[in-house]
Formats: structure tokens, sequence, C-alpha cells
């Protein structure tokens, strides 16, 4: 039997990464239930949109996975810097908010992008991807966890990989216009990751051809996505029972304000989604049930909410 396509074995592989993670996360809230959503893009391809909500953990997330193509536009040119006849793009994205203050709210992605001629040859190809955790309330145990176990996913890869990315993770998900104030505590990201690129070495690979550097990143990419579950679900069970009350919900909304003005006005794949007709709803499914903004609301001093807030202004090495 012959071996499947590349991007055929990438697609396999991001479905079956989705229903795990629904799986799982649909027993952790023990009775909300994910709905599937299937849809065609115009132009090309289509997706699967999976949104739990009402539960007794998640009062609302999705996992989607997209798998489009199209001819390359103007915009994209422009948007993406890419030159080429032809896209192809797939991947899974998830973002989780909880009911209970004390969870914290998770966003999660993985992607590959393709680039083809005319013909059909390969010119180019990238992948991308990244997890990161948003809590309201700080635990450092849980911020040691969660940065932990992305950590041990990437050291097979190279040893400066998880303090590259978290880097960058740390200056990516930024309010810039609040002061430079991260969204959360952060995690990992990374894009444009190509054969033949440096993973986890300033060097690079150049000596591995770039099909084996494409097999590592595939690996990088599968080591990425299984550590999500292991990441989250234990802070989810250690958390999702602690009493709260309405001060707890007054700040879980005011940073989830915070969360909305990041991917509406900073996050670039959002913005490049509602700029070029993307399916909004899967777009926006990112943005919270629930947020408010108090006019320059200033937790007070030593309290947890304070805490919180100085972890945001001030990116920390939780391990």
């Amino acid at each position: 039997m012959d071996e499947l396509p590349f991007r055929e074995r990438w697609i396999e592989y991001i479905h079956g990464l989705q229903d795990s993670i629904c799986a799982a996360l649909e027993g952790a809230d023990g009775k909300a239930r994910f709905v599937l959503d299937e849809w065609v893009r115009e132009g090309g391809g289509g997706g699967r949109t999976k949104v739990i909500a009402g539960g007794d953990v998640f009062e609302k997330g999705g996992v989607n996975t997209s798998v489009v193509w199209g001819k390359v536009t103007d915009m994209m040119r422009a948007q993406l810097k890419i030159e080429g006849e032809n896209w192809f793009a797939c991947g899974l994205s998830l973002v989780i908010h909880p009911v209970n203050p004390y969870v914290p709210t998770t966003h999660a992605n993985w992607r590959y992008f393709e680039m083809t001629d005319n013909e059909g040859n390969v010119t180019d190809r990238w992948f991308g991807g990244g997890s990161d955790l948003t809590p309201y309330y700080l635990f450092e145990e849980d911020a040691r966890h969660f940065h932990g176990t992305l950590r041990d996913a990437m050291e097979p890869f190279g040893s400066d990989c998880y303090v590259r990315y978290k880097k960058w993770c740390d200056e990516y998900f930024v309010n810039k216009h609040r002061g430079d104030e991260m969204r959360g505590i952060g995690g990992v990201f990374y894009d444009h990751l190509r054969p033949g690129s440096a993973l986890g070495s300033a060097s690079g690979l150049d000596s591995a051809s770039d099909s084996a550097d494409l097999e590592r990143l595939f690996a990088f990419q599968q080591a990425n996505g299984n550590a999500f579950l292991p990441a989250y679900v234990p802070i989810v069970l250690r958390r999702k029972d602690v009493s709260y009350g309405e001060r707890e919900v007054e700040w879980q909304e005011i940073r989830r304000g915070r969360y909305v003005e990041f991917n509406l006005i900073h996050d670039r794949g959002t913005l490049f989604g509602l700029k070029t007709n993307g399916r909004t709803e899967s777009i926006l499914m990112s943005l919270p049930p629930r947020a408010r903004w108090g006019y320059n609301y200033q937790p007070a001093p030593g309290s947890p909410e304070a805490q919180l807030l100085d972890a945001c202004l001030h990116p920390k090495n939780w391990l």
C-alpha cells in the first residue's frame, strides 16, 4: 500500500487530534458535549467546527479544524509576504473559556501551509503553532506544570527550543496599547518553521535533506499537539471545584475583556481571516461569552488580582 501524500498525513493527524481533544474535554466537563458544524469554503475546502457551551466546567469553547486552498491573491501577497500561484493550509485552532474563574482559559493551534506552482510542485512549506495559558488567578504550580509539559515535549528537538519559543510567545500575546500587558502567562509560539531552517539550534539542520527535515518538523508538531491535553486537563481537574463568588467573576470578566482586545486589535490570524472573507463564526469563536470593561479598573495592591496582573506585566521563567 502506497504511503499517503504528506498533506494527507497531516490532515489525518489534525482530525484525529481534534477528536481526542474533544473527547477528553467532554470527560472533564461531565455534562456538555461538542456540537459539530461542518462548513464549505467558497473557493476551496472547508472545515469542522466543534463547539461546546453551557457545561458544568466549560462555559464556551471550540476546537476547530480547517482544510482550505486557493489561488494566491494580491492581498495575501501583501499580508503574508508570500509569492506563488496556489496555496494550501490545514490546521487546528482551539480556545476554551471555563465557568470557574480559578480555571484558566487556554488557546492553542497547530498549522501547516504549503505553496505550489501551477503544475502542482511544492515551492514552499512551513509549520506554525503553539499553546498558551490565560489564568484569572495565579497558581505557580499550575504555571510550572503547563510550561514544564511544553518544555518536555520540545526537549528532544533541541535544548533551546522551549526557551526560544516561550520568548516568542511572551512577545506576541501582548496588548501593546496597555503598556505591554500580556493577556496571560504565555506558553510557546512559533511560525514559519521550514525544512532546512533552524529548529532547536542556531545552525539549523544543514546536514539533513529537506525530506528528513520535513519529517522532523512533522514529529515536532505532533509532539506539541499531543502535549496539549496533559498540559491543560490536570489544571482543570485541580481547580474546577474551587468555590468562588461575585468578586472572582467580575475579575474574570475584566480579564476576558483584555482577551477580546488582543484578538480584535493585534492577533494576525483573526485580522487576516476577517479581511479575507473567512468564516466569521469560526474566527470569532475565540471570543468569550461574557466580558466587561470598567473604567480605569485597578486591582487592590497586594490582592490575588494584583498578583495576576503583575505576572502579565512582567514575563517570568516559570521553570
